[in-house]
């Protein structure tokens, strides 16, 4: 799904204190570099280890990775 949409569903659900903060928390988790394993599956430009900023999320799309779906799978019990 497009970025952009995935933070207006967060944020019209859990979070309406702004976007920004969203979206960062969801680049990090699709870059590489920053946490161990990588949560989020992300196309386009998610920025660099040299500190190149991400492109804007109406650019970007995400889907959750593999180990996050599997975190994930038994939530409910």
């Amino acid at each position: 799904k497009k970025s952009a949409r995935i933070v207006g569903d967060v944020m019209g659900k859990f979070h309406p204190h702004g976007d920004l903060s969203i979206y960062e928390g969801l680049v990090r988790m699709a870059q590489d570099f920053s946490y161990r394993y990588m949560l989020v599956d992300g196309h386009g430009n998610f920025g660099s280890v040299d500190g190149d900023g991400a492109a804007a999320m109406r650019y970007t799309e995400a889907k959750m990775s593999k180990i996050a779906v599997e975190m994930l799978r038994d939530i409910n019990k």
